[in-house]
């Protein structure tokens, strides 16, 4: 699993992981179900979701994820990146002190089919290092998507998660400095309040 800082080499690679899932999935997202209305889930605990990482090792979500501080940033669709690419530029400028993991999410039945062949695509533009920290979640994907809504797909959805596996933080409405700064106060003055947002 990965640290907790990501250095500029790192975030490149990253960028790689979601854009080369995404590409590879991008035919397939006619198969995915009707969008599924926005919602905010502070405060709730993130539901039990089975995934797999670049090694080809299975990951109980959020059980297995290491780190005082896990950070969540699920991408559904290729353009979600951009928010990806800028959260993890921003935590690494700013060295907040929290693990981030890229969760590449897509639900529906030929997605799974292709899983195989879409892990591999990824294998070969990032580093086996780096493979630990991206983990690609298909069977149970649409209990991800039901937590946090699926409108506005194109925007990355940023989780927080506490001891218990609850909730902090959330925000889905792209990157903002505002709320960088809100989860970085957050994570180093855990009792500070914080501001969540959903998609307008």
């Amino acid at each position: 699993m990965p640290n907790t800082s990501v250095t500029s080499p790192e975030l490149n690679i990253r960028r790689s992981a979601l854009l080369i899932f995404t590409l590879l999935t991008s035919l397939l997202l006619s198969a995915c179900s009707s969008p599924v209305a926005n919602r905010i889930p502070l405060k709730e605990t993130f539901p039990n979701v089975r995934g797999e990482n670049l090694n080809q090792e299975r990951v109980s979500i959020p059980n297995d994820l290491k780190g005082e501080h896990r950070l969540l940033l699920i991408g559904y669709v290729q353009d979600s990146q951009f928010d990806i690419d800028r959260w993890l530029i921003g935590l690494d400028m700013t060295q907040t002190p929290v693990t981030a993991y890229e969760l590449p999410t897509i639900e529906g039945m030929l997605p799974r089919m292709f899983e195989t062949f879409i892990n591999n695509g990824m294998r070969k533009g990032i580093p086996k290092q780096l493979w630990g920290g991206v983990v690609t979640v298909y069977q149970e994907a649409e209990k991800i998507t039901a937590l946090t809504g699926t409108e506005n797909p194109n925007n990355a959805r940023v989780i927080l998660l506490g001891a218990k596996n609850e909730i902090l933080y959330f925000y889905d409405r792209g990157f903002a400095v505002d709320a960088l700064n809100d989860l970085r106060d957050l994570v180093t003055t855990p009792k500070a309040a914080l501001s969540t947002s959903s998609t307008q």
